[in-house]
């Protein structure tokens, strides 16, 4: 299980990995940089995917802000962001609704 904690410890310059797929998202959905700081830096873990591959990962709520990362091999990696729907989280973002 990832802690926001070790998220934390490896936000670093040297240690992030943004991938094309957040590149690409944070460009659609206008999604700007020091959004993605704060959400790491204020947010908390709500989900954990730990069977994700190639590394386990994470989903982080912040202020209508979802990031989704991993960690692996002493690097952070960002893989996805968006802004979580009224119709499919409660709470602010912190509930999935159920089906």
């Amino acid at each position: 299980m990832l802690k926001i904690e070790d998220i934390r410890s490896l936000y670093k310059d040297d240690t992030i990995v943004l991938t094309e797929h957040l590149l690409t998202r944070m460009r659609q959905r206008q999604i700007k940089w020091k959004d993605i700081l704060e959400t790491i830096n204020a947010g908390v873990i709500i989900e954990q995917y730990p069977t994700d591959f190639p590394f386990p990962s994470c989903l982080i709520n912040g202020k209508n802000l979802h990031i989704v990362c991993s960690v692996g091999e002493g690097n952070l990696y960002l893989i996805t962001a968006y802004r979580p729907s009224s119709k499919k989280w409660e709470d602010g973002g912190s509930e999935r609704k159920e089906d």
